[in-house]
């Protein structure tokens, strides 16, 4: 069979690449601008009030549960790049009422712009996986995760410093401006994507209500999607405990001021750069089970030594291990996901397995202090670490087990349009 240009030439030559990391970079920026520029402008209304600042988190947080798997079934109704496009316009006008309302009402609307987006992100996501499936030769598709990774690791490095000086020199109104200009210029670039492939064949129409039970069956009946549950259930739980409770590390195990916190985020950040390039330069050459196992025993090694350690360098060390190991999680659960799961239920198997990450997290967010009250911080640290044990250790069934589904046409080698 012969075999495309994409697929014998240089990843970068594929213009779906090309087009959706320009859309992804363009996001990356107005989310960051958002979540600092918010983050600092309610501190600032509030006098530092910790309800209004967890406020925040809920309105990011809460859609995922709430659409996560509406979102999910919809994209696979509806045409994804038509999907992607509209989800980035109606975000851009909901920002550009919040501006509105800001200039002539109440500072509380930008916690509006915060939640549509991230609701209209539980659309936009599983589609963008699902154009992933169709566009990406089978072989590169662990290269593509990479691609992603790489890029959130270099704006948790960027990010933070881009949206609090936004902020800081322009004030809210520009922020807010900035990110419904990105929005805009997203859903602009996103119109050059291939245009979406018609149905070859004629489905019976069905309920919205039949294809989420369906969606859910599909997963209960795949040995490897139920065994990734199990490992998003788990990294779940030790990656809520790390968010809570990271600063403590640095004020009470190394004795440090609070602000030694942003040199811990930089080296994970940066170390997450550089494994993600590595992991994309070594794509084809490791599975992605074996790439999952490897990063989640090193997150277990390195989690519980973070904790047990009083020693700055040690920790900092210890730190970029886990950082650097870590987008081999992100990468080895994407592309198991996509390889295991046929393109017609993609956005439902992403909006089942999403949740149960992120459902764990945010219980494990709320439950940690209190555990570290009862428990100690190191015994809490070493609870993380298990969690992250029990996420390998549920891989193990299914070490060697090969993805089932039928190759999509641009994993057949098949031409694509407009690629």
């Amino acid at each position: 069979m012969a075999e495309t240009t994409v697929s014998k030439g240089n990843f970068f030559q594929n213009k779906f690449v090309r087009v959706i990391m320009t859309s992804a970079i363009l996001l990356q920026v107005g989310v960051w601008v958002r979540n600092f520029a918010i983050l600092l402008f309610v501190m600032e209304q509030t006098n530092n009030d910790p309800y209004a600042v967890s406020m925040i988190s809920v309105a990011e947080f809460a859609p995922i549960f709430l659409f996560s798997f509406i979102g999910g079934t919809f994209a696979d109704r509806w045409r994804p790049k038509l999907t992607m496009i509209w989800c980035d316009i109606l975000s851009a006008l909901s920002v550009f009422f919040v501006l509105f309302t800001l200039m002539y009402g109440s500072w509380r609307a930008v916690f509006f712009a915060t939640l549509v987006s991230a609701i209209l992100s539980q659309f936009s996501q599983p589609s963008a996986m699902k154009l992933f499936k169709v566009h990406i030769p089978a072989e590169q598709l662990q290269a593509g995760m990479a691609m992603f990774q790489t890029i959130m690791a270099i704006f948790m490095i960027i990010g933070p410093v881009l949206g609090t000086y936004v902020f800081q020199t322009f004030g809210i109104t520009v922020s807010i401006a900035v990110m419904g200009v990105m929005f805009l210029l997203s859903a602009a670039v996103l119109y050059f994507l291939p245009a979406d492939q018609k149905e070859t064949t004629d489905k019976p129409a069905t309920q919205v209500w039949t294809e989420m039970v369906d969606g859910f069956r599909y997963v209960l009946s795949k040995k490897m999607l139920r065994h990734l549950g199990l490992c998003f259930a788990f990294a779940g739980v030790a990656v809520g405990i790390l968010q809570t409770l990271g600063i403590f590390i640095v004020v009470e195990r190394l004795g440090l001021p609070k602000e030694y916190l942003q040199w811990m985020m930089a080296t994970y950040g940066t170390a997450m750069l550089i494994g993600g390039g590595v992991v994309m330069g070594l794509s084809k050459q490791v599975a992605p089970q074996k790439l999952l196992m490897l990063g989640t025993l090193s997150s277990a090694l390195t989690v519980a030594g973070i904790g047990l350690s009083t020693n700055l360098t040690l920790t900092l060390v210890l730190q970029f291990i886990a950082g650097f190991f870590f987008p081999c999680v992100h990468i080895g659960i994407n592309t198991l996901m996509l390889k295991s799961t046929e393109e017609a239920f993609v956005g439902r198997v992403n909006g089942v397995l999403s949740p149960l990450f992120m459902g764990m997290m945010v219980i494990s967010m709320s439950l940690a202090g209190w555990m570290k009250e009862v428990f100690s911080l190191v015994a809490v640290y070493e609870a993380a670490g298990l969690f992250f044990f029990l996420a390998m250790l549920s891989m193990v069934p299914v070490f060697r087990l090969k993805p089932d589904v039928k190759p999509t046409e641009s994993e057949k080698g098949e031409p694509m349009p407009g690629v």
